[in-house]
């Protein structure tokens, strides 16, 4: 397979990619690199052979879908914009369903594995602890939640954890629920969200998967007020870690439950050694965790997209 392209789909601002690409360039590997927002500008068909046709290329081996993003539309009205938004998003799902290659990860099972509950539904089944949790909007519901938790309660994003504003961007943190919260709730309203009991933390765990290969990394978020909730309140330093291997192997199966190459797991160990599943970002960011500890992801990203 070393003979065919590896075909990244991505945007400009991925770093992420360069990281890779950097890697590539190294060991002579051919690829192709697709930055979505440049699609009005590059050539591709699809024909009655329904196989893709991009910038003069059919022969990809493998592709490592990484992100999307759509073009900038200018000259036009906001209806006629949004339309034709609408309609390059669904070009690029359109295009990616005519591939016929090996993914790392196919963007239609990531679009599923986003899912949290799915998630967490799926964790359990393979035996994995999970957090009491709970996704209503009963004000009852949260109150009997609440104290049944011991009024230790957290309250998360169910998707996005970021929010555009005017080019800037603004980040919703894991916060606790206070008693004062329960105590004024009819004063809010409920909007989608998830809750949560608050787990004891000894330490956090970000553990990457990718194939059958599992890179642990730990973060003492426990050690500063702000992150004792959420460690990406601060900057925290990242360090190699061991876990079990029932637990590795719970990991490798999820992501394989899910249809994945790759998954970015957290998991929490409590002060009593368990360890307990929170998610799994199945696109998740890792480049930063190599050049903090040494794990060597990219090779195995590499490694994975030439088998």
């Amino acid at each position: 397979m070393t003979n065919k392209t590896i075909l990244i789909i991505t945007h400009k601002e991925d770093y992420t990619s360069d990281f890779v690409i950097n890697k590539l360039n190294l060991r002579n590997v051919k690829y192709k690199r697709f930055n979505c927002e440049d699609i009005i500008n590059k050539n591709y068909k699809i024909d009655n052979n329904f196989k893709l046709e991009f910038d003069g290329e059919t022969n990809f081996g493998s592709v490592w879908f990484r992100r999307t993003k759509l073009p900038i539309i200018e000259n036009q009205n906001l209806a006629e914009k949004a339309y034709l938004l609408s309609e390059y998003e669904s070009l690029l799902k359109n295009l990616f369903s005519t591939i016929d290659a090996k993914w790392l990860s196919n963007p239609f099972s990531i679009y599923q594995a986003e899912n949290k509950l799915y998630q967490l539904r799926l964790a359990k089944s393979l035996g994995f602890k999970t957090p009491n949790t709970l996704v209503t909007n009963s004000k009852e519901d949260l109150k009997t939640f609440y104290f049944n938790n011991s009024k230790s309660v957290i309250i998360k994003p169910l998707s996005q954890s970021r929010i555009n504003n005017n080019n800037e961007t603004e980040y919703i943190f894991t916060n606790i629920l206070k008693e004062s919260h329960i105590e004024e709730l009819e004063k809010y309203d409920l909007t989608p969200c998830i809750f949560q009991e608050k787990i004891e933390k000894s330490i956090e765990l970000r553990v990457t998967v990718v194939g059958k290969n599992v890179f642990t990394a730990g973060v003492n978020s426990q050690i500063l007020e702000a992150t004792k909730t959420d460690w990406r309140k601060e900057k925290l330093e990242f360090y190699p870690e061991e876990i079990p291997n029932d637990i590795k192997e719970k990991c490798i199966s999820l992501v394989k439950m899910l249809n994945l190459k790759f998954g970015a797991i957290d998991l929490i160990k409590d002060k009593e050694g368990n360890y307990i599943f929170l998610e799994i970002n199945p696109n998740g960011q890792w480049a930063w965790i190599e050049n903090e500890t040494g794990l060597n992801i990219s090779d195995s990203i590499i490694n994975e997209l030439l088998s």
